[in-house]
């Protein structure tokens, strides 16, 4: 109906056929105020919609505009009646009721779609397709002048921002009528009820897009060709999770707001891609994992192509070299391998993200004007994600708000007006007056009042106090009308457990828990503001370097240069934490050496360094060699995190704690040099997998019972972390000597007494 292949600028004519609205006069007064707070949208020329309007037209005033008009689209609206609800078509007084008198309406001219807005119109419907209408929309049943404004003008939308067929408009649209007045109960008018299947519906053929199966035109047969096919064309590409935020109230994130949600960008990204053009193909080479599982003959593409509505997309595609090298063939095998997949998008109902929700609808005015909106988290794929996130900013572009999305990830649809806003919210309001409770009832408490699990074992840190004082701190506060059984209802309706004991916080017990990924952030550098006033030169204003610690026999001034350094050392090795990789690997006790690479190579591609996976794939992989024989990374990356991690730095003997576990190590081992080494390759290959995963296990020091940062030493029989400073022993020497790689090995002091009570035993027992 309205798409061209290609034609980005084809516009669709649309002949509005309209009926006279009764007077206010004969309305009641509850119709009257209703209509006031819902903003009518008007029928007019926007974008690609040239509209033209006729208003109680005679029949053949209609076949002659329908001739000289020649619309694409045809719209017949029925007479509005006194109860909100929509009548049947009545022009000057004459109605329009029967499949003979429609249909007669057209003759010659047939446009490619007719709408209907009028109840009961399915057997007006099958007389207009039967006499040769492609697609025909029309209501099997009454419905109120409300729902059927708002579906129209999701209809006229859709149209009026993309070059798009008929039945990805419909159904854009019919996703928004679902969303918003069948959840709502707002398509009937008040008091009335039915049985039937209630919405618009479509009489029409979806679209095809046709391709041809390659085939091999080879003479010779062989074992690997005997099928005389080559597979169909794949799409590598992942799935990513996305934040939508929808303009409305959700009490609760069920299927009927999801499915519609996801139904409508479903058919979104279908108009898109439906119009999507190729422009550029390139070879590239074929994802690492799936190398090996190419059969002979298949190529793999890098395809640059631009969409329906001039967004972007770079697709890595593989298939037969006949349908890889033609480009008309390769760019309508991906529209259909695309859009025949008609689930693109699917949401995460059991998902933390789309738990129930625990507050009010965050409000902004850079957010559907400062209406109530909700957040939904989907899962789309990074194409689809790709072209959302380009669209979004369009202020043209309206197929967005015609689902409700006022934000995709944090930023802001720009076509949202306020019009918009009030008239989506208008179908919220509806649902208390149509005996809905508003009440919003939440079971457990919401996340951010829940203590977060406990990743080590540690003395309690709360004393628990009385029900009878936490409610009583509670009533002090108002924060609850009434005390149920087992719940607290507060003043705005909230119902949430009651909380039987409240804790308070034990002082002593909090000693902090050391973690690679919880660390604070270093301040950035500040300039003092006197020394710009006075004309000075410009100080940065460091933050205090740590405490130094006392170390016994060894010299202050020695002592205080290696914290210095040590505290320099830490901040460059702690940069900021990476986002987790959320991958299923077991944990890394139980994990075996192939999951962990396996592993290790999703990630680096994930993050953009293919230039570490060799073309074996997992094979070959890692491409580097130590002490002739192919790295160990598994071992090393065990050994590191359960040492603390790559920012304790010199804290770990690398070369005799480390590389002794390793694979790679020989009893004859010659080589020089082997610490900074295995820090080259834990940096090129593991640093951003360490950051991004919580496999480091975090110690504390032993005498000092902190985790600040420091000049840690691991000790070379319990195993224990400590600080240096922190053990004051005379003798020790200077920390240098226990970091460097064939350094001393240090002992901590409960393992020396031990050691000297041992002896002593075995001396005594000599003596006597």
């Amino acid at each position: 109906m309205f798409h061209t292949q290609g034609a980005l600028k084809h516009t669709c004519n649309l002949l509005a056929v309209l009926c006279s609205e009764p007077a206010e006069s004969t309305r009641n007064q509850d119709v009257l105020e209703e209509k006031r707070r819902f903003p009518l949208p008007e029928i007019a020329s926007s974008g690609r919609l040239e509209v033209q309007t006729l208003k109680n037209p005679t029949p053949d005033e209609f076949r002659k505009s329908l001739d000289s008009w020649q619309p694409n689209l045809v719209y017949l609206q029925g007479k509005q009646l006194e109860n909100e609800e929509v009548g049947p078509i009545s022009w000057g007084g004459v109605e329009l009721s029967s499949p003979e008198t429609v249909s007669g309406l057209f003759s010659s001219t047939m446009p490619t779609t007719v709408y209907l807005e009028v109840p009961n119109g399915e057997q007006l419907a099958k007389s207009l397709h039967s006499k040769g209408v492609p697609y025909v929309i029309y209501w099997k049943n009454s419905f109120s002048c409300y729902a059927a404004t708002h579906f129209r003008n999701a209809l006229l939308s859709v149209i009026q921002s993309s070059s798009c067929h008929t039945w990805d408009v419909f159904h854009l649209a019919d996703a928004s009528f679902r969303l918003y007045c069948l959840r709502n109960n707002c398509v009937l008018p008040h008091g009335k009820e039915t049985d039937d299947e209630l919405g618009p519906n479509l009489f029409g053929e979806p679209p095809r897009i046709t391709v041809d199966v390659p085939m091999i035109e080879d003479a010779e047969e062989d074992e690997e060709s005997t099928s005389g096919s080559l597979p169909a064309i794949k799409i590598y590409d992942d799935d990513v999770n996305m934040r939508f935020l929808v303009c409305g109230v959700a009490n609760y994130l069920d299927a009927c707001l999801l499915s519609p949600l996801e139904d409508g960008l479903n058919a979104l990204l279908s108009i898109e891609m439906r119009g999507s053009k190729l422009h550029n193909r390139v070879s590239a080479l074929p994802p690492p994992l799936q190398a090996g599982t190419f059969s002979r003959g298949v190529v793999t593409m890098r395809c640059d192509l631009s969409t329906s509505s001039s967004a972007h997309i770079s697709l890595l595609v593989s298939g037969s070299a006949q349908t890889c090298f033609d480009d008309q063939l390769l760019e309508n095998h991906i529209k259909s391998e695309i859009i025949d997949k008609s689930e693109l998008i699917h949401s995460l109902p059991n998902s933390d993200e789309n738990k129930p929700p625990t507050s009010e609808p965050r409000r902004s005015v850079a957010v559907a004007c400062g209406a109530a909106v909700f957040e939904v988290c989907m899962k789309v794929p990074s194409w689809a994600a790709q072209i959302l996130r380009q669209l979004a900013p369009d202020i043209s572009y309206r197929n967005l708000v015609a689902l409700g999305i006022a934000s995709i990830q944090g930023l802001a649809v720009a076509s949202f007006e306020r019009e918009d806003a009030e008239r989506l919210l208008f179908f919220c309001s509806r649902l208390g007056e149509n005996g809905f409770s508003n009440n919003l009832k939440i079971r457990s408490l919401p996340s951010w009042l829940k203590p977060p699990p406990p990743s080590r074992k540690r003395p309690s840190i709360c004393h628990e106090l009385s029900t009878s004082v936490a409610n009583g701190l509670a009533a002090g506060n108002r924060t609850f009308i009434k005390k149920e059984e087992n719940e607290l209802v507060l003043s705005n309706g909230v119902t949430l457990p009651s909380m039987t004991h409240r804790r308070r916080i034990k002082i002593a017990a909090l000693r902090p828990i050391p973690h690679v990924r919880h660390q604070k952030m270093l301040p950035f550098s500040r300039i003092s503001e006197a020394d710009v006033h006075n004309g000075g030169p410009v100080k940065a204003n460091l933050p205090p370097p740590p405490p130094k610690h006392n170390a016994g026999t060894t010299p202050a001034s020695h002592r205080k240069s290696t914290s210095t350094s040590l505290a320099k050392q830490v901040i460059s090795l702690n940069p900021l934490p990476l986002k987790k990789h959320g991958c299923g690997r077991s944990p890394l006790h139980v994990c075996s050496e192939d999951e962990f690479l396996k592993d290790v190579m999703q990630f680096l591609i994930l993050r953009g360094h293919t230039r570490l996976i060799p073309q074996g794939g997992i094979a070959e992989f890692p491409d580097a060699i130590l002490n002739a024989k192919r790295l160990d990374l598994f071992n090393l990356y065990r050994e590191v995190v359960t040492r603390g991690g790559f920012h304790v730095g010199n804290g770990i003997n690398w070369k005799g704690q480390v590389f002794s576990k390793m694979r790679n190590h020989t009893v004859t081992n010659r080589m020089t040099g082997v610490g900074n080494t295995l820090k080259r390759h834990y940096e090129t290959y593991l640093l951003e997998y360490e950051l991004a995963h919580d496999d480091v296990d975090g110690e504390c020091c032993l005498l000092c019972h902190s985790s600040a940062p420091g000049d840690w030493v691991n000790c070379g029989l319990c195993g224990e972390w400590a600080h240096f400073g922190c053990d004051q022993r005379p003798g020790l020497g200077a920390f240098k000597d226990y970091a460097k790689t064939d350094g001393l090995e240090y002992i901590c002091p409960q393992c020396s007494i031990s050691n000297y009570k041992k002896r002593m035993n075995k001396s005594g027992n000599g003596y006597s």
